[in-house]
């Protein structure tokens, strides 16, 4: 089984930064893909950002483009996303995912952390 556990959430003012980071562990292997979906109440579970195995490709939603970064720690089973100009609107439970493909960003995403709550006030 794997294992995603992540940290790093908490309550910020608007145009601040967050930086979170989720550990895999368990039966894992570095040739996947891993995202950053997010979840605001009363909302569907979004797709946020995804990076490859390797680190070297990264998507993002338009919602969060050119104000997240999503990266890969050496170890290939971490996996940070670093969130600058943070909006109200970003408020939501963020959890990390993995795929279960192989290296395919779009998915399918089979294992899920347990999520981190981020707020953001005005």
């Amino acid at each position: 089984q794997v294992q995603l556990v992540e940290s790093g959430g908490g309550l910020v003012q608007a145009g601040g930064s967050l930086r979170l980071s989720c550990a895999a562990s368990g039966r894992t292997s570095s040739n996947y893909a891993m995202a950053w979906f997010r979840q605001a109440p009363g909302k569907e579970r979004e797709f946020g950002a995804a990076v490859s195995w390797n680190g070297d490709r990264t998507y993002y939603a338009d919602s969060v483009k050119g104000r997240f970064t999503i990266s890969r720690g050496n170890a290939k089973n971490t996996v940070y996303l670093q969130m600058n100009s943070l909006k109200p609107e970003d408020t939501a439970v963020y959890y990390c995912a993995l795929e279960l493909k192989g290296d395919s960003w779009y998915g399918p995403y089979g294992y899920w952390g347990q999520g981190t709550q981020v707020t953001v006030s005005s």
